[in-house]
């Protein structure tokens, strides 16, 4: 049993290392702020959080002791780190950040002007 509960936590944390280390390569190698942001919410997210379940099934299996709050801290960033993300992405676009010139779709463009034309604003 001890063969396989460390073979489960190794596989986790090295996993989450994996996500993490592709999220260092996309903060250097993307080109905007949006592919930035999106590598860092989405890859970043993942590794911390398959890393927190490899922790948990550390102390759980190994240690046996059940730790409710690793659990809380893993629902906390599947929720909040994604949207964060998705904040900070939008707000850039809406103060005038201008995405990479190799972008080849805008969504949120004609959403934008629809949005300023009902306000009034230019």
């Amino acid at each position: 049993m001890t063969i396989l509960a460390n073979i489960l936590i190794i596989f986790f944390i090295v996993v989450g290392l994996v996500f993490i280390v592709v999220t260092a390569i996309g903060l250097f190698r993307l080109p905007d702020l949006y592919t930035r942001t999106h590598a860092a919410s989405k890859s970043a997210t993942l590794g911390v959080m398959c890393i927190l379940i490899g922790v948990f099934l550390h102390f759980w299996l190994i240690e046996n002791h059940f730790n409710p709050a690793i659990l809380l801290g893993v629902l906390f960033l599947f929720i909040t780190g994604p949207v964060g993300g998705h904040i900070m992405s939008r707000s850039s676009y809406i103060a005038g950040v201008k995405p990479w010139s190799g972008t080849v779709r805008d969504d949120l463009k004609p959403e934008i002007e629809r949005m300023k034309k009902e306000q009034g604003i230019k």
